[in-house]
């Protein structure tokens, strides 16, 4: 097996907690694959297991190495990013370890435990204006950057190689072996999109004929940190769409949807929930009283388009 090589560097960073980064295992999930036809298993891989909780300490590791490596943090400068959250504590995480000080820009709806766990890290905070997201957290670092560069040295997550390199060199040769190449399909939400870019480009020159497959919210309201619906966001320098087989759109927990008969225009609102509201890809479970208000009574199946109103606190 021949895999591409990439232009990239290793990390530099090879002691302490960083050897605890990756190695993850995969979990089978019986009640995700039942109903499948045999012989196919459905595996999460347990990023929660790394040092500081999530699959952000890999490319936080990469992109901090690099930065090191290259003289970027000498002389006190402090490493800035923004974030929806896990980065930033993957950030901070190694920081405090490594002696390296993290500004972290992030906006104020963040969830107070994650605001609380960064302080505790000793990381530096701005907080940005809920509404504007994640987009706008990035715009405020990159101002940021642009009005003291002797100060900060701007990661940016988003653009920057090591992000997706670092899945191409762990994430995507661990499940390789884990799964004894064993695999048909690989998926990966998208937010900076750096899992699914790297380890989606390992595996396809890895395994002939392995799917990638790429899922977003559905909507731009969509509350899911983390998680971006590229339709409408500034789309990451690092992804390539070239690597994608298939993309798939979730539907948010808790928003009010408009959904339409599509051959009479009749339409109801409904609440999408965690107890069976929705069921993807295609099938909408409706109250009967919901569903006699857009179709005749004992009509069956009824083809309808979605539109999502807004989401409930």
């Amino acid at each position: 097996m021949t895999i591409l090589s990439t232009t990239d560097r290793s990390p530099i960073l090879a002691g302490g907690m960083l050897t605890r980064i990756g190695t993850t295992p995969l979990i089978r999930l019986n009640l995700v694959a039942e109903g499948l036809q045999a012989g196919v298993d459905v595996y999460a891989k347990a990023e929660w297991m790394n040092p500081s909780g999530s699959v952000k300490d890999r490319p936080a590791a990469w992109i901090l190495s690099r930065a090191l490596e290259d003289g970027e943090l000498a002389d006190g400068r402090v490493l800035l990013d923004s974030t929806s959250g896990n980065m930033g504590i993957a950030y901070a995480t190694f920081g405090a370890s490594l002696g390296v000080r993290v500004h972290i820009v992030i906006p104020s709806n963040a969830s107070p435990e994650r605001l609380a766990i960064l302080r505790a890290l000793g990381a530096d905070l701005t907080l940005t204006d809920p509404t504007e997201g994640s987009d706008g957290a990035r715009a405020v670092a990159a101002q940021m950057a642009a009005d003291d560069p002797a100060r900060f040295h701007y990661a940016d997550q988003y653009s920057h190689p090591a992000n997706w390199q670092a899945h191409f060199h762990t994430t995507g040769p661990e499940i390789l072996e884990q799964t004894a190449g064993r695999l048909t399909d690989f998926v990966a939400g998208l937010g900076t999109t750096g899992t699914l870019t790297g380890a989606g480009r390992y595996l396809r020159q890895a395994v002939p004929g392995v799917r990638v497959v790429g899922v977003q919210p559905a909507t731009p309201m969509h509350g899911l940190e983390g998680l971006k619906h590229l339709a409408t966001s500034p789309v990451p320098p690092i992804f390539d769409p070239a690597l994608l087989t298939a993309a798939s759109n979730t539907l948010p927990c808790g928003a009010i949807a408009r959904v339409t008969n599509s051959n009479t225009g009749k339409s109801v609102i409904v609440k999408i929930n965690d107890t069976g509201g929705f069921r993807p890809p295609l099938i909408i479970d409706l109250s009967q009283a919901a569903y006699e208000t857009i179709a005749a009574p004992n009509s069956g199946s009824v083809p309808v388009t979605i539109e999502v109103q807004a989401l409930t606190p």
